[in-house]
């Protein structure tokens, strides 16, 4: 077989998959480890692959990020459902930290009744907080013009200065093996530092990012309490040999 003709297995296998090993391409070429490992390393030099133990993963790292406006617009009604969910488990006299993104924006308005203090690197976030009156206080650090996200040295700083009850966090993927990922190594650095200065951290998202890699990782699946909706019970079954797992059920 070509080398052009594994390395287009190989990636039609990763969209698929968006995590293969190295196994599974040798049986779909017929090609010996050596070889497939040597295309592994070429691919990966083109930046069109993640190699990782015995595999290799789908890299977000010449992609895109959508922005906030593509974000805010793409399933409102599940997020909407979701959001509400997730607000279900904060709890009166609570201080969290709201990160940046569009589902948790959208919890912000079952906020409204509690006595809460919310932190956020959210811009967006800000107006919204303040029309329900909720006690806020705002990152420094630089905006990220995509998905307005405060991050950079001054946003670390900044969070050095609290402690949460609870942090909800928005992610681009959630898989067994990988844990929960997003694009910018900014952004997770933030997300990663948010979940340390709390008691207990949830990621809120929806069952499409299920199996999704991005390029930076966050944390490790049983670090966080996964809010999630719209999966077969057979994977809730298997996420909750990793995690706690809380379904919105429609």
């Amino acid at each position: 077989m070509l080398t052009n003709e594994r390395y287009g297995i190989i990636l039609g296998l990763l969209a698929k998959k968006q995590t293969i090993k190295i196994q599974d391409i040798v049986d779909a070429t017929g090609s010996s480890e050596s070889t497939i490992r040597r295309d592994l390393t070429e691919l990966e030099n083109q930046n069109r692959l993640e190699r990782v133990f015995g595999g290799a993963m789908l890299t977000d790292r010449n992609s895109l990020e959508p922005s906030i406006l593509d974000k805010s617009t793409k399933n409102l009604q599940e997020k909407k459902r979701l959001a509400k969910f997730a607000a279900s488990f904060i709890k009166e006299g609570d201080c969290i930290f709201l990160d940046a993104g569009s589902t948790t924006f959208q919890m912000i308005p079952h906020m409204k009744d509690k006595d809460i203090v919310v932190v956020t690197n959210g811009l967006t976030h800000v107006d919204s907080l303040n029309e329900y009156g909720i006690t806020t206080y705002l990152t420094g650090g630089l905006i990220k013009s995509r998905t307005a996200a405060l991050v950079g040295s001054q946003t670390i700083q900044s969070l050095q200065s609290y402690r949460f009850d609870k942090c909800f966090l928005g992610v681009n993927g959630f898989h067994e093996q990988y844990g929960y990922t997003t694009p910018d190594p900014e952004e997770a650095s933030i997300k990663r530092l948010a979940s340390s200065l709390s008691r207990k951290t949830y990621v809120v998202t929806d069952h499409t990012k299920y199996e999704k890699v991005s390029f930076s990782k966050i944390i490790d699946l049983e670090y966080a309490v996964l809010i999630v909706d719209n999966l077969s019970l057979q994977t809730i079954e298997s996420l909750r040999n990793k995690t706690t797992v809380k379904v919105e059920k429609t």
